[in-house]
């Protein structure tokens, strides 16, 4: 059994402190959960945990002794395992191989009783592998419980799990959960990272909460609730998932009828798909992340040519929209902005030619930072000048100068993939604000997201897509996440299903 206890732990990078002043206890056999937003200090206080940072002051104890975690190899040996949220697995290797990937003696062990020995550790844990399998065969379920036997078989006791459920399905989501509690039951110790506070409150005993670098509550889950939880993460009210409230749509914006995309590499990622959004509404797409949802935004955008299939936006002037659509891509670093340029240029990076910003190949400095100033103010962009590189912002502030710039103009269609990924829940919740004005306004929005009860939450019409084809389109307000799950995970969808995995023979 390892009781945990941080005390008093405070870790400085120059003049700014992550973590100021930190005590918690994590008793042995409990769930423990670690909310903040972004930035809040998780990340810094578990890389303290794990031996990838050192604290300025404080100590760590185990079993009420104070020990020093100066290396990751530190935290191994005191049996202290980090299972990362995206996973750290070699594709090409079997299950067995990404096991004792660097373990003494490694890849020179006798692989069959290895194999025996993960299949016997499986068995104990509940956590049935195929440990012959390559990992790129199987689904991401299985993955994720290869990552937890990672730890297991290195004898951890103090397991630390940053967003373990960002690529599951709802079903695996509930299997993972219970694999948690069955864990806990055998005594170990495990902290829980996550933004979604239904998890927190189904899977944890207790939670605490990181503001700004300080621990601002902790506290047993059965004294609290969703609502409050998110009020102590971002010192307000924050309204959790809201449904949008039923009105009346317009005419077909986007209509995609008999789409067929592939990838950059000639691989078939959208199959015959069509549908259609009108003004006024969110037609919400949920699939488990891979199922063809970047290829089927990025041909609509422009992004990627179709081979087959017709992609159609009606636009109209009379409404006084200026451009026909914007789409908000998946990656803000890579896709939606230049991260040496200043929020100023990045507010203008799809009009810099044109008036007012531009008047005979001169930018009109007064008018582009008149306009930053504005969308600063519109859209509540933290910052001390429109002059800031805008690598230097926080996510969600990244993200809010993306949507300054995509809806300025009043687009009658609106692509928004992915629009919440990796913000914390109070720039989560700003962002679907703006969404929902923009829906009220009457644009149509085609809105995905991975995050099922997010996607659900947000949407008038709800399609799940499934290897490229969208295989169901459902009322969201009635619909189920029982409902939806089975059919994100291929289940009465008429949809042929690949063998998940083989083990060579």
């Amino acid at each position: 059994m390892s009781d945990l206890q941080l005390v008093n732990i405070t870790k400085r990078f120059g003049d700014f402190t992550a973590n100021d002043g930190i005590s918690l206890t994590v008793h042995a056999g409990s769930i423990h959960g670690l909310l903040g937003e972004n930035g809040a200090g998780k990340s810094t206080l578990m890389n303290i945990l794990s031996g990838l940072y050192q604290p300025d002051e404080g100590e760590i104890l185990l079993d009420g002794r104070s020990v020093q975690i100066k290396a990751p190899a530190d935290a191994i040996r005191r049996g202290i395992g980090m299972i990362h949220q995206h996973f750290m697995l070699v594709p090409q290797l079997t299950v067995t191989e990404n096991i004792i990937l660097g373990c003494p003696g490694g890849l020179h062990l006798d692989m069959r009783s290895q194999a025996q020995r993960i299949t016997e550790l499986s068995q104990t844990y509940g956590l049935d592998v195929p440990p012959l399998a390559r990992v790129e065969n199987l689904p991401v379920g299985i993955q994720q419980r290869v990552e937890i036997l990672k730890v297991l078989y290195r004898q951890a006791r103090i397991l630390i799990l940053d967003e373990p459920t960002a690529v599951l399905t709802p079903g695996e989501i509930q299997g993972f959960l219970e694999t948690l509690k069955q864990l806990a039951s055998r005594n170990h110790t495990i902290i829980f990272i996550s933004h979604k506070l239904d998890e927190v409150m189904a899977v944890c005993n207790e939670v605490t909460i990181l503001r700004r670098g300080k621990q601002v509550a902790s506290c047993a889950t059965a004294d609290t609730n969703r609502t409050e939880l998110a009020r102590l993460m971002v010192d307000r009210h924050v309204e959790i998932n809201s449904r949008p409230e039923p009105q009346s749509t317009g005419n077909v914006v986007l209509d995609v009828q008999d789409l067929w995309v592939s990838t950059e590499h000639q691989v078939e990622a959208v199959r015959g798909l069509s549908l259609q959004v009108r003004a006024g509404e969110i037609v919400g797409i949920a699939g488990v992340d891979g199922n063809g949802q970047r290829e089927l935004t990025d041909a609509i955008a422009g992004l990627l040519p179709a081979k087959k299939g017709s992609i159609k936006i009606h636009a109209n002037p009379s409404k006084g929209t200026s451009k026909p659509f914007a789409y908000i891509p998946e990656d803000r670093q890579k896709q939606g902005l230049v991260l040496g340029f200043s929020i100023a240029r990045n507010l203008i990076l799809k009009a810099f030619t044109r008036l007012p910003f531009c008047r005979g190949w001169l930018l009109q400095r007064e008018k582009i930072n008149t306009n930053a100033h504005q969308a600063i103010q519109a859209f509540d962009i933290r910052t001390p000048t429109s002059q800031l590189p805008v690598g230097q912002l926080s996510g969600g502030n990244q993200q809010k100068v993306i949507l300054a710039r995509e809806l300025a103009g009043d687009p009658a269609l609106i692509i928004a993939m992915q629009p919440t990924r990796g913000l914390d829940i109070g720039a989560t919740a700003e962002v679907q604000q703006s969404l929902l004005a923009q829906r009220t306004r009457g644009a149509a929005i085609l809105y995905i997201s991975t995050e099922l009860e997010e996607v659900m939450a947000m949407s008038d019409r709800l399609g799940v897509i499934y290897r490229g084809q969208l295989v169901d389109m459902l009322d969201a307000s009635t619909a189920t996440l029982e409902q939806v799950g089975l059919r994100m995970a291929g289940v009465h969808t008429g949809v042929t299903r690949e063998p998940i995995y083989s083990e060579p023979a």
